[in-house]
């Protein structure tokens, strides 16, 4: 595998599109860091990347703290310059408005919003000065509409892509590219599969009726090899059967 001199970072790398991102960005060539709130399951994914030649470096990381963030992105950028920086955390969760307490609401907009600020500015911070990198933030269809019962998760998600679109007014005449994915639909988890039989559903759904992992972080590996002279800022992903 060849190695390039870069570090790309993804920030809410769990088991589905997380894990799918890093290890698209360990195939080519850069080295990764990946940070969740239990560190200790990146354990078969470091361990599967470096049997493939790659470098993975996974650690405990709670997003919420200013300082976490700052010394997670610094570590990066001391193995190698930061080019990718990737927000994935989901925070996605479910409550009738009026059962949905003000500790839920606000830890939900600090996990889907103020950390996605806090990694947006800090990797900023070390793209700014070298003119190049891309900055990406996962959002989801509650980034757009809100549902019963989301009102906690859209609002965050909703602040994300307000984010997003600041950060790439700003940054972009400075050669940082900033990008807003809308994940709209559901991806095949097992998460998603439980709560499709719930509903009396099929688990896996038709072929292609769930988002593969795999599909959605050949997106991300696209915008960031996009030519600057025709950078997308939001890209809305769905499979061909979701009514929209």
């Amino acid at each position: 595998m060849i190695q390039c001199n870069a570090t790309a970072v993804v920030i809410g790398a769990g088991d589905y599109i997380g894990a799918a991102i890093v290890r698209r960005f360990a195939a080519g060539g850069y080295k990764v860091f990946a940070g969740r709130r239990n560190g200790d399951k990146f354990a078969p994914l470091v361990a599967e990347i470096e049997k493939e030649g790659g470098f993975c470096a996974g650690r405990t990381l709670d997003a919420r703290k200013e300082a976490a963030i700052a010394e997670f992105l610094a570590e990066a950028e001391r193995t190698a310059p930061l080019e990718v920086c990737i927000f994935n955390i989901g925070a996605n969760v479910n409550f009738p408005l009026l059962e949905t307490t003000e500790r839920v609401f606000r830890k939900v907009w600090e996990m889907g919003c103020y950390a996605g600020f806090l990694t947006g500015r800090e990797a900023a911070r070390l793209m700014v000065p070298r003119g190049k990198g891309s900055i990406f933030f996962t959002g989801a269809t509650a980034s757009m509409r809100a549902g019963i019962g989301y009102a906690a998760f859209a609002a965050a998600k909703f602040g994300l892509r307000a984010v997003a679109q600041s950060m790439a007014r700003e940054f972009g005449p400075k050669n940082i590219h900033v990008a807003h994915l809308i994940i709209d639909s559901g991806v095949d988890t097992a998460f998603v599969r439980e709560r499709r039989e719930k509903r009396g559903l099929n688990a896996a759904g038709e072929p292609d009726e769930l988002m593969n992992p795999k599909s959605i972080a050949e997106a991300y590996w696209f915008l960031h090899h996009q030519s600057r002279d025709a950078w997308t800022h939001e890209l809305d992903l769905r499979p061909y059967r979701e009514t929209w």
